[in-house]
């Protein structure tokens, strides 16, 4: 069995270290990550007419 590089083996190390912290991260902005929910009617109609409201011209 040939010996091992221990140049290889560190860069290893650090590569899943790296890829460890990568996983951690992502999983950590998933679980915060508050998905869009759907509006009721009335929230709807709320926000077209703010949308409107704000649109028309001032006489």
């Amino acid at each position: 069995m040939e010996q091992l590089n221990w140049g290889y083996v560190q860069l290893g190390l650090v590569a899943l270290a790296f890829a460890g912290l990568q996983v951690w991260w992502i999983s950590s902005l998933m679980r915060q990550r508050d998905f869009a929910k759907p509006m009721t009617e009335r929230d709807f109609r709320k926000s077209l007419e703010n949308i409107w409201a704000k649109n028309r011209p001032k006489n």
